[in-house]
Order: structure tokens, then C-alpha cells, then sequence
């Protein structure tokens, strides 16, 4: 009976005399999403893709005891191919409380919801909830109609980018930046001095191609009647309250997720239809509703998530 513990010890020293590491995840990975009925019944059914938070082609780290979670780039890409694959689905409502987030990311879920409903041919409604701002605003240009719940906020059409200048601060705690660099503007915009005229320029250069696209995007979203010199006058970084935005073209409606839900039943043709949406075990959905319950690490659950943007990026972004 003794022999068992012996050879255990054996087998440890062996392993641990060749310097053999064994990695034992304490948080096991994310699984695949998976479906879940929030409503209705029918054959047909209709997806709730859920467009949350800030818009980031980051996913966060699980931190302290925690679980990584992948972007939202990646988890909309996930759920549009899981949709395509199911004949069932033949509408889908993109559910919006979102402040925008980094010009790629908005632009990439764009083009995807936008490939998507070439693909699969189904009719997409975007119903803006709370918030749909800026790249949230961008995201929901894909869809045939916008839908705005009455008290939302949207709008915030433009480009942001912010520089933080430390110089004076690190003069005052004695510390001194240098940098070795092969040319003049290969630090353009640090943080540590002051930025020069013509950096500021070719940044306002960017920035301007950036709004351009963003006003082609507006300009080509299937429910737009303005023309490019009346979306410019509105489109100078303001926000709108879903009434004003209705009045001004950059809206199609007001209304609640519920009459997104009854009119996209209605032009499939049926009484009544299944809203089903996409999660990961573990976390629950239980009403049209339901936005991300997910709290991955630690430092989340005690003190709350910080944007995940590192200095320098370009967004498409209303940060009061």
C-alpha cells in the first residue's frame, strides 16, 4: 500500500529535476455560442444581435482569477456565422446602446452585418435602445430601417482622436523622455512633447478622411433621404435625442425593441416568430433586454472596466 505514494514522489522529482512545467488553466477558455430562445413561437425565427459598450477590436483579459473575453469584431463575426448556417433565421433586429468605440472596429461590424444581409437576404432592423452614438450610430446604418427608442440619444457624427501632453508634468517630478528615431515624425503626437504645427495638420488630414467615410456610410444607409450638404450641417459632432434625429433624416422612427420585433414579424409574413439570441455558457439572457452580464476579472467586478484604447487611437466616439 505504500508503494503507490512512493512511485508518486518518484514521478515528481523526475519531472521536477527536468525542469518540465505543467500549465493548469484555473479559468477554463471560452466555449462557443450557443442559442437561446428569449420569445415567440413559430418556425421562423428571428436573431437579437446584441451591440453593447464601447465598440473595440480588443478583447479583454480575464485578469486577476478571470476569464478573457474576445472582441466584439470577434463575437459578431462568431454569431453572423452561426446565423448564416441556420435556415431558420430569417430576420434580424441589432440591438444598440452603444457610445461608439475605434473607427476600425465600427467599420468592421458594418461590413459584416452589411455582407451578412447580402448573403442571407433577410430583412435587418437596428433598434437603438439607450445610446447609439457616434460608432454606434455607424454600426446601425447597415440595417434597413433605424428604430430609436424615444428617450435615446444619438447622432455624435465625426472623428475623434486625443493626445495627452505629460511634458510638464514629467519636468516636475524630475523625469526626462528621450527618444532615438529615424525621422522627425516618428513619434508623432507623443505624449511627452508638445505636438508641432504640420504633426497637427497631418493629423487633421486623417481625421478628415475618416469623417468623410463616415458621412459615405450615412450617405448610402438604405433609409437615407439627405443630401451630402444636409447631413454635413448636422453632422458636426452633435448629439440628438431620438425625436430630433427622426425630424432631421438621421433616423427612420421612434419606437421600443418590441415594435422592431412586430414589424420585422410582420414583413416575414407570419403571426409570430422565435427572438432568439446567441451567449456563451455560464452567462444568462432572460428578456429582449438582457444586455452582457459578463464581469471577467476581479478588478471588474470591484471597480469596473476602463476602455481598453490605447493612446493615439482614431474613433468614431461620443465621450461626454
Amino acid at each position: 500500500m505504500r508503494l503507490f505514494p512512493l512511485i508518486s514522489i518518484a514521478a515528481l522529482l523526475a519531472v521536477l529535476s527536468g525542469c518540465a512545467f505543467v500549465n493548469v488553466p484555473l479559468v477554463p477558455p471560452p466555449s462557443p455560442l450557443e442559442e437561446q430562445l428569449l420569445e415567440g413561437t413559430g418556425a421562423k425565427k428571428i436573431l437579437l444581435l446584441d451591440i453593447s459598450g464601447t465598440i473595440s477590436e480588443q478583447g479583454k483579459s480575464g485578469g486577476l482569477l478571470g476569464r478573457s473575453t474576445p472582441s466584439m469584431v470577434s463575437v459578431v463575426r462568431e454569431a453572423l456565422q452561426k446565423a448564416e448556417k441556420d435556415a431558420d433565421i430569417a430576420g434580424m433586429i441589432v440591438r444598440i446602446n452603444s457610445p461608439g468605440g475605434t473607427v476600425t472596429a465600427s467599420d468592421i461590424i458594418h461590413h459584416d452585418i452589411t455582407e451578412f444581409k447580402k448573403r442571407k437576404k433577410i430583412p435587418v432592423l437596428a433598434s437603438i435602445i439607450g445610446v447609439g452614438a457616434s460608432g454606434g450610430y455607424y454600426v446601425a446604418s447597415a440595417a434597413d430601417e433605424i428604430i430609436a427608442s424615444p428617450t435615446a440619444i444619438t447622432g455624435s457624427i465625426g472623428v475623434l482622436l486625443m493626445k495627452f501632453n505629460v511634458e510638464g508634468l514629467m519636468g516636475k517630478i524630475g523625469v526626462e523622455e528621450q527618444t532615438v528615431k529615424s525621422g522627425d515624425k516618428k513619434d508623432i503626437l507623443s505624449p511627452f512633447r508638445k505636438a508641432t504645427p504640420e504633426e497637427v495638420k497631418l493629423a487633421q488630414d486623417i481625421i478628415d478622411q475618416l469623417y468623410g467615410r463616415f458621412l459615405d456610410i450615412v450617405m448610402a444607409r438604405p433609409g437615407n433621404k439627405l443630401s451630402r450638404d444636409q447631413l454635413k450641417k448636422l453632422a458636426d459632432g452633435r448629439i440628438y435625442t431620438a425625436v430630433q434625429a427622426r425630424e432631421a433624416g438621421l433616423i427612420d422612427r421612434t419606437g421600443y425593441l418590441d415594435d422592431a420585433i412586430t414589424d420585422i414579424t410582420k414583413r416575414l409574413g407570419v403571426e409570430s416568430a422565435r427572438v432568439v439570441t446567441y451567449y456563451r455558457p455560464g452567462s444568462y439572457k432572460g428578456s429582449i433586454y438582457a444586455g452582457s452580464m459578463e464581469k471577467e476579472g476581479l478588478a471588474d467586478v470591484l471597480g469596473g472596466s476602463v476602455d481598453g484604447f490605447s493612446g493615439g487611437s482614431f474613433m468614431y466616439l461620443w465621450r461626454p
